[in-house]
């Protein structure tokens, strides 16, 4: 794995970043997206033949943190291109494909991702949400929770279970279901947290759908799921190191700047040392994020499985501490929206609670990496 990026990914950055900048803090979403998608960074992670860059996550991960970094994170990238786009991509028919990957490349269209349930949480393994054969076609029953920007979203991937033509058990399986599907209704949860994109509460009434909107094989079960799971939290990541270096940017600005008794604040070791330190920790937290990028886009998904825990978990322990130096160096006006970063102190634990939450992935990396026992 290479430890230094290439010269394409670090003029990928540099483009990215220019582009954020121009948009700035107060970004419009529509306008953002549309632009990102004429340059070709929504779909750079998407096949060539379908319109995308031919790119992988890595490129894909390059584009959130940059304009993450320049104040202007677009949280549906996660979503469309990064999850829909490479489990469509990997296992979807010929004309899911050819319905969907050029749409996404080109940000005509998006689609949202519901797995979360009420009563499921982090439990992927109790998730009720239920397919049943109709003939040829396919019914779907459920509940999903927290799904982001259903409201723009042509179409949902869900998550449901079907029941293995082999054992007999449920197994989960995905499912594109239109936004305007008889029985799909959704509900707004409204949040504390300042973000262009909603949160909503899906229902699933008896969903009619044809044949074709299952993707992939119905007996696949996880294969499917977590060539999905594993790029969001790669993505995660990366929304998580931009957004900390956003307010590390601008706390260090302001101690720069910032004058008491003839001596910039900055020049004080209890200012200027945890600052150093929160740029160490997401330095690092990059670094585990390019891995488990590099480990993907090779194909090698066990391990990037675990990579990509570890990236999530150190860039939302990384991202939390970012935010809160960055808030404490700039006393009073740290909570000012002139300044603009008092809304990251809940935006950023987004990072530590979504899409899986740090004590689940200590789980799994006590278990699956340390080979201790299960605890859960």
């Amino acid at each position: 794995m290479p430890t230094i990026e290439t010269d394409e990914h670090k003029a990928l950055r540099t483009a990215v970043s220019a582009l954020g900048k121009r948009h700035g803090r107060d970004y419009d979403r529509e306008a953002l997206w549309s632009e990102a998608a004429k340059l070709g960074y929504l779909g750079v992670n998407l096949p060539e033949e379908y319109g995308g860059g031919g790119g992988g996550i890595a490129e894909l991960s390059i584009v959130l943190e940059e304009l993450g970094a320049a104040g202007a994170p677009l949280l549906m990238m996660i979503v469309s291109p990064a999850i829909c786009g490479t489990v469509i991509a990997r296992f979807g028919t010929e004309s899911q494909k050819q319905e969907w990957l050029p749409a996404l490349a080109d940000g005509t269209r998006t689609m949202a991702f519901g797995i979360t349930e009420p009563d499921a949480g982090s439990n992927s393994h109790r998730i009720t949400t239920t397919a049943h054969r109709d003939g040829v076609d396919w019914r779907l029953t459920g509940r999903k929770v927290f799904v982001s920007g259903v409201d723009i979203a042509d179409a949902t991937l869900i998550v449901g279970r079907t029941e293995d033509s082999r054992t007999g058990r449920l197994k989960p399986c995905l499912f594109i279901v239109p936004r305007d599907a008889p029985g799909f209704g959704r509900r707004h949860i409204e949040m504390e947290l300042n973000a262009p994109e909603k949160q909503f509460e899906l229902t699933l009434d008896d969903v009619r759908l044809p044949a074709e909107a299952l993707v992939g094989d119905e007996d696949a079960g996880l294969l499917q799921l977590f060539a999905g799971l594993n790029p969001e939290r790669i993505m995660t990541a990366a929304f998580a190191i931009g957004m900390g270096r956003y307010a590390l940017s601008r706390a260090i600005t302001y101690a720069r700047d910032r004058t008491v008794w003839d001596t910039p604040i900055g020049a004080h070791q209890a200012i200027a040392h945890p600052l150093a330190q929160a740029h160490i920790d997401l330095e690092l937290a990059r670094l585990m994020t390019q891995k488990a990028a590099y480990l993907y886009d090779e194909g090698d998904d066990v391990g990037a499985g675990e990579a990509a825990n570890m990236a999530k978990y150190a860039a939302g322990e990384a991202c939390v501490k970012a935010v809160d130096q960055a808030v404490h160096t700039l006393g009073g006006n740290g909570l000012t929206k002139e300044f603009g970063i008092a809304s990251l102190i809940t935006a950023a634990r987004v990072a530590r609670i979504a899409p899986v939450s740090r004590e689940m992935i200590l789980n799994y990396v006590s278990h699956q990496t340390l080979g201790l026992p299960k605890s859960y």
